[in-house]
């Protein structure tokens, strides 16, 4: 398996050797949309001869926004990073579907899980495909609380819907921790998500979440992999049976907390029976 997380570019050759030091065999893409072409082959070229796959670009932006400028800027962005993850070779380009809250770009909504909604989700999605036209890599959604695809059903939908090759699955579960039910059943969660979508899925994200004990109503925050209660046996059992798929861990504040998780998520692992090359 492949376990990746952010760290700082200088040049290919630094950037693959900071990759390296930290034991990561994936990463984020580390140049924007605007970089020559000779700068995305240099870097492109780096990563294959050091066996290093480029597990994502993000698109973070609201193609769906209710504001027609907001909303036009948005689309405009997400096909040049679609574009940029073609260009690169990446395995995706990835971005949440949006929201129809006018002043947070990726926050909840009374309209959101709505048909309404879920049907502009299509159109704009399938507005993105067709103009980039990937051959090498797709365009997906990271699931949202409060937005399509919020389950493995909804994303099983919006497949279906979108119905383009170029459509594909970015699982984060932790999005999807939506109560306490859930939560005491993150394995059964997983295990869902990965029969459900398991073809689809071309990068997942790592990290973990906390039920509070200490209030009266639920209450969930994100923490590091390793101090919340999903279930990484589950989520690195299924991985590891997914065609070389990138885990990339994200949101912490520094080296030392992502060396924290990686050291889990790798002990985990272990303990399974299942590596990190």
């Amino acid at each position: 398996m492949r376990l990746g997380g952010p760290v700082d570019r200088k040049d290919p050759e630094a950037w693959v050797q900071s990759l390296k030091a930290l034991g990561y065999r994936a990463a984020y893409c580390p140049v924007g949309a605007s970089e020559s072409d000779e700068t995305l082959k240099a870097y492109a070229d780096a990563a294959k001869q050091a066996d290093i796959v480029i597990a994502e670009v993000g698109a973070w932006s609201n193609p769906i926004a209710p504001d027609e400028t907001q909303r036009k800027d948005a689309l405009k962005h997400c096909r040049e990073q679609l574009a940029l993850a073609e260009r690169i070779g990446a395995n995706c380009c990835v971005n949440v579907s949006g929201s129809r809250n006018p002043k947070q770009w990726a926050g909840p909504h009374k309209d959101n899980l709505t048909r309404e909604t879920f049907e502009m989700i299509v159109e704009t999605t399938r507005s993105i495909i067709d103009a980039v036209k990937p051959t090498r890599t797709v365009f997906a959604l990271e699931a949202m609380p409060w937005a399509y695809p919020d389950s493995a059903d909804s994303y099983e939908r919006l497949i279906q819907a979108i119905d383009r090759k170029g459509f594909g699955v970015h699982l984060d579960p932790v999005n999807l921790v939506v109560s306490p039910q859930v939560y005491y059943r993150t394995g059964a969660m997983i295990r869902n998500c990965f029969k459900k979508l398991g073809p689809h899925i071309k990068s997942c994200h790592a990290k973990d979440i906390l039920l509070k004990e200490d209030i009266t109503t639920p209450h969930l925050d994100e923490v590091r992999p390793g101090l919340g209660g999903l279930d990484y046996t589950a989520f690195l059992t299924e991985l590891a049976k997914m065609p070389d798929v990138p885990l990339m861990m994200e949101h912490l504040p520094n080296q030392d907390e992502y060396k924290k998780a990686a050291d889990h998520i790798r002990e985990v692992g272990k303990k399974a029976g299942l590596a990190f090359a």
